[in-house]
């Protein structure tokens, strides 16, 4: 017998010792350890584990009786109600794939959507129901043709139905006790999400049942949410699957507390109602908590655990959220990789560190998550990971059980992702001596002054720090003499004054001088349907103001 054998058992993996990981199998086990629990709150409405898993499992057996199933997209345009959690697991459920639509968007977007992801059935809100009419319109007049289900929020009083069935009633087809199965491959499509491309079609990111069961773990795990957290679904459910929350929080069996619009008093009304310890938010939900009047933050029960994503937070902003005991910790992903899957993980050594510096590193990305296997900074060419100093630029690479299918009928942009075994992020960054990633921009956004590499990250947290500002972005600005200077785009806190020529000052007095922006322009800033803001808008608007002073 050779030595290769002595492990062998003599029976290959079986039911006994191997079940495909999903995350629909937390949704089972709530229901049967705390049946009683509150699962989901919305409004006066509340769900219990028990009660959402019958629902679930109605929703999953009413699809199939209407020859829904495997490998069928499902898509919903839902705020954040029960509806749009109980999709999460009835339409995996049901062995089809979920398609949760950015309800942001234009109707020839969603009709793109539709139409690209092959939809079967839409699950859509009143709210949205002329925009729906619109993109229903132009996927029927190509031939196109879908089940179309209502949702009556009672919250929403808005709004005429488009479908042909509404939610309840829907679900009243369905089957409580629906026994339904956990996919044969663990690597079946659990959800499609389409990323929001500024340029050309947006791309359609396909995920599967082993990564949303991992990157669920891994989020409760960085976060150390363990014992039924009360989570307030502050980021849309649409967003990379709400990054993996709505299967993390059936793990633990924790309290989904629904949210309609992101509203600062609505938000800090639940904070004390539900006694909320968990949110998730890109910056501009932490800008909008810090900057509420002090009467509305007044008397939240207890300290609420905030995870943000999307670009650096400012350290300011950082400084202000710990201020108010809502410690943040940092994440950073992107659709391709589940949403987060990078964390600025803290060490203890740090909380000696003056307040301001203790902002300063948190603001980095960070580390791999624990369940995802590799991430680095290389040369996008040849792939040669950067010295750890700091300082060399590169690309952020991705390597793991967390990193998505590939892209929906895109073969040429799916091998590109993922050429030299990799993921390709497009996302530039230096690396620290500690292994900690930093971010200092998207490939396109970086400005090169004279040569040299100015990040508009930097810039932007400078600028953050200014007590009159409320935003800030900042783009390359074509000149003369330099080839690119910074121009920065801010709005003011309200009630606030501030000239081109203070914030120039302020930005010198804080950073070399030749990062500091040469012009200021004052007003909103564009942003897309997630809350990013759209830089290719603010480069336009460089470009049109014409070369700088030489």
């Amino acid at each position: 017998m050779g030595h290769g054998a002595i492990y062998d058992t003599g029976l290959d993996k079986n039911q006994a010792n191997y079940v495909p990981l999903s995350p629909l199998t937390f949704l089972e086990r709530a229901a049967s350890v705390h049946p009683d629990r509150a699962a989901v709150v919305h409004g006066g409405t509340r769900f219990t584990w028990a009660e959402t898993y019958s629902r679930c499992r109605r929703l999953a057996s009413a699809l199939r009786r209407r020859g829904i199933g495997k490998n069928d997209t499902v898509s919903t345009m839902l705020p954040n109600i029960p509806a749009m959690y109980e999709a999460h697991f009835g339409v995996g459920m049901a062995g089809a794939v979920l398609n949760a639509l950015n309800y942001r968007l234009d109707a020839a977007a969603i009709a793109f959507m539709l139409e690209h992801g092959e939809a079967k059935a839409l699950i859509t809100d009143r709210e949205f129901s002329g925009v729906i009419k619109e993109a229903l319109g132009i996927v029927r007049a190509k031939g196109g043709d879908l089940l179309v289900i209502d949702v009556d929020d009672p919250l929403c009083a808005t709004g005429e139905r488009v479908g042909e069935t509404e939610y309840e009633a829907f679900l009243a087809e369905g089957d409580p006790g629906f026994d339904w199965q956990l996919p044969e491959d663990e690597w079946d499509a659990i959800a499609l999400c389409y990323t929001s491309g500024t340029t050309g079609d947006p791309k359609g990111v396909v995920t599967h049942h082993r990564g949303a069961y991992l990157n669920a773990i891994s989020n409760l795990m960085v976060w150390n949410a363990t014992a039924h957290p009360v989570y307030l679904w502050t980021l849309p459910m649409f967003h990379c699957n709400g990054w993996c929350f709505p299967w993390g929080v059936a793990a633990v069996a924790g309290t989904n507390v629904c949210l309609r619009a992101v509203r600062a008093e609505d938000i800090f009304r639940l904070l004390k109602q539900e006694r909320v310890d968990h949110l998730c938010g890109a910056p501009v939900v932490l800008n909008l908590l810090a900057n509420a009047p002090d009467e509305l933050k007044a008397g939240v029960p207890r300290q609420v655990k905030v995870m943000t994503a999307a670009s650096a937070p400012p350290p300011a902003v950082l400084q202000a959220m710990e201020e108010m005991n809502f410690p943040v910790t940092h994440v950073y992903g992107l659709t391709e990789i589940y949403g987060p899957a990078v964390v600025c993980e803290w060490r203890a050594a740090w909380n000696d560190l003056p307040v301001e510096k203790q902002a300063e590193i948190k603001a980095r990305q960070g580390v791999r998550y624990p369940l995802q296997e590799a991430v680095m900074v290389a040369d996008p060419e040849t792939l040669e990971p950067a010295p750890k100093d700091g300082e060399t630029l590169g690309e952020i690479f991705h390597r793991g059980n967390i990193v998505m299918k590939g892209y929906l009928k895109n073969p040429d942009a799916t091998e590109q992702a993922f050429a030299g075994g990799w993921f390709h992020s497009g996302d530039l960054a230096v690396w620290h001596e500690d292994s900690y990633v930093e971010i200092k921009d998207r490939s396109k956004d970086i400005i090169i002054s004279g040569g040299e590499n100015i990040s508009s990250i930097e810039v932007e947290n400078a600028l953050y720090r200014h007590p009159a500002i409320m935003e800030a972005a900042v783009v390359a600005k074509p000149d003369e003499k330099w080839g690119e200077t910074p121009c920065a785009f801010v709005s003011l806190k309200p009630g606030a004054t501030l000239t081109e020529a203070e914030v120039i000052a302020f930005c010198r007095a804080n950073m070399a001088n030749f990062k500091a922006p040469s012009v200021v322009a004052f007003g909103p800033l564009p942003k897309t349907s997630t809350g990013k803001v759209q830089k290719f808008i603010l480069r336009e608007r460089a470009r049109e103001a014409g070369p700088g002073p030489a």
